[in-house]
């Protein structure tokens, strides 16, 4: 711009600033009072005229209201320019001729009509007949920053996700650690209740504990959110029979279903293949589906049937779908309901995990889930897994067996559980009694260490973390003594991390139970030990 300015009052060559003009890469344009007071233009680039897509050769009116998206910056470029005042960079938003808005950076000098020069000459080139340029006129310089905007905005978003994964990583990290605090004694809590369950199932108590064992069920689930949500909790993937997880979460569900006056019905389609998942992690994910549509339809007293069916989606995935005729959600609340912690539901009500969780579980299996809602029209929830395929080589999943002690498989056998929390510790050697073992127990993994030194179990029980020797120095000692009693080794641990807790299962092939755990899972491990 400053070359086009008067320097020595001659005329210069016209051919290169016509050049120059048509070549300039941002939009110029001169502009002047009309006759009726307003700025108009008198000549554009041709980069102006591309820029607003505009007619060719035909200069674009900048000073249109219909050019502006914003009266506010039309108003302050034409009171600047009136007032003889620079416009350096400022930000516009213009309408193009097809509708579409640009966005754009103004720069604007006024000068007095030089009688000849760059300006007079250059004007006569687009077309503006005299020969001096209307007096005051103005250059003003029109640069397209939309892909620079875009570009920035990339930028801003690309900083906040990161933001965002290191805040979600601290918050895993955090997360990780409450869950396993409360895991040890959620472990005393569930097993309690479970064993006085069992034992009042026929008393007058009978439906106090049925509530201490099932709140107890409650917090063990909300505490395998946390670690399913931070990604720590080892999974065991087996061929799962789809429609057995379905018809047994519909059950466990379906009493509390009944009290709240919804009806469930469920369509399970025939021969349906296995899918290679872990069996808990896919019950957890139709459990929390079937929570959220009761929870949704209790809220807004609105609607009474919920509908679970499955499906072959094509020749390679299956389908769950958990279907209710609720409030419905609108589209914001839709884009929104994965979001770890977002939920709709008032304070204290909700921790905004389940459907986090759910998407997080659906994500590391391999599929997908699709939501499908109308505000006053329900909500559907899809959920989409690869079945197994004939070459993926994997144990069956069986059903859980019961607690049940009745048999007293352990009659003659000996046990060892070594485990630093008493409460726990107290209620599994409980069990076994009830089973026929004899047990001996050690409240460290030095005491632990002794005891099996000096006589040989049939199977020993041991949490992973305990104090003065931990559960991997504690089975390497075995191992090195007796490697057929390392080989009856059962860990617990409420820190299964996917570190070093998880590779030293793995390494060592143990069985093992992550707490809290029911006392049936420990029976049908300690079985199979003890053959």
């Amino acid at each position: 711009m400053a070359a086009l300015i008067e320097t020595d009052g001659h005329p210069p060559d016209e051919q290169p600033w016509q050049t120059l003009a048509d070549l300039l890469p941002v939009g110029l344009a001169v502009v002047a009072p009309s006759d009726e007071g307003p700025w108009r233009t008198v000549a554009a680039n041709p980069a102006l005229i591309a820029l607003l897509r505009g007619a060719s050769g035909t200069p674009p009116d900048l000073f249109a209201e219909a050019a502006w998206v914003d009266p506010e910056e039309r108003n302050r470029l034409r009171t600047a320019l009136r007032e003889r005042q620079p416009v350096v960079d400022a930000t516009a938003r213009l309408r193009r001729a097809d509708g579409t808005i640009a966005h754009v950076e103004i720069t604007a000098v006024v000068g007095a009509g030089p009688t000849n020069g760059p300006t007079a000459g250059w004007l006569a080139l687009c077309g503006v007949e005299g020969d001096t340029p209307p007096s005051p006129f103005a250059y003003v310089l029109v640069r397209d920053v939309g892909e620079r905007r875009r570009r920035e905005e990339q930028s801003r978003d690309l900083y906040q996700q990161l933001l965002q994964a290191e805040k979600m990583a601290a918050l895993g990290q955090t997360m990780s650690g409450v869950a396993h605090e409360l895991n040890n004694p959620l472990g005393a809590i569930l097993a309690l209740a479970e064993r006085l369950r069992l034992q009042g199932a026929r008393t007058p108590l009978a439906s106090g504990l049925h509530t201490l064992h099932k709140e107890a069920e409650r917090a063990a689930r909300i505490a395998r959110q946390l670690l399913t949500f931070a990604r720590k909790r080892q999974t065991t993937r087996l061929m799962v029979p789809l429609n057995e997880v379905v018809a047994e979460t519909v059950r466990l569900r379906q009493a509390d279903l009944d009290r709240a006056g919804l009806r469930v019905a469920t369509e399970l389609a025939d021969d349906l293949p296995d899918v290679f998942a872990d069996p808990h992690q896919l019950q957890q994910v139709v459990l929390n589906l079937l929570i959220n549509a009761e929870h949704a339809m209790l809220r807004a007293d609105v609607g009474r049937r919920i509908r679970v069916r499955t499906a072959m989606e094509d020749t390679d995935h299956v389908r769950i779908e958990v279907e209710d005729d609720g409030p419905g959600m609108s589209p914001d609340v839709v884009s929104r309901i994965f979001d770890p912690f977002f939920t709709t539901k008032d304070v204290g009500e909700g921790t905004g995990l389940g459907l986090a969780v759910v998407q997080a579980i659906v994500a590391e299996h391999g599929g997908r889930i699709d939501v499908d809602s109308t505000p006053g029209q329900g909500a559907r929830f899809a959920v989409v897994l690869p079945a197994a395929g004939a070459t993926v080589q994997a144990p069956r999943m069986q059903t859980t067996v019961v607690a049940d002690t009745s048999d007293r498989f352990g009659e003659g056998l000996r046990v060892l559980l070594a485990d630093d929390e008493p409460a726990l510790a107290g209620a599994v050697a409980d069990t076994l009694r009830d089973a026929g073992f004899e047990v001996t127990m050690a409240g460290d993994g030095e005491e632990a260490l002794a005891r099996a030194q000096a006589q040989t179990f049939d199977a020993v029980i041991c949490d992973l973390r305990m104090p003065r020797v931990d559960g991997p120095t504690f089975y390497r000692a075995i191992a090195a003594i007796s490697p057929p009693q390392a080989r009856r080794v059962i860990f617990v641990t409420g820190d299964v991390t996917g570190t070093e807790a998880a590779r030293f299962l793995d390494e060592s092939g143990c069985r093992w139970l992550a707490k809290p755990f029911r006392l049936a899972e420990l029976l049908r491990v300690v079985r199979d030990v003890v053959g």
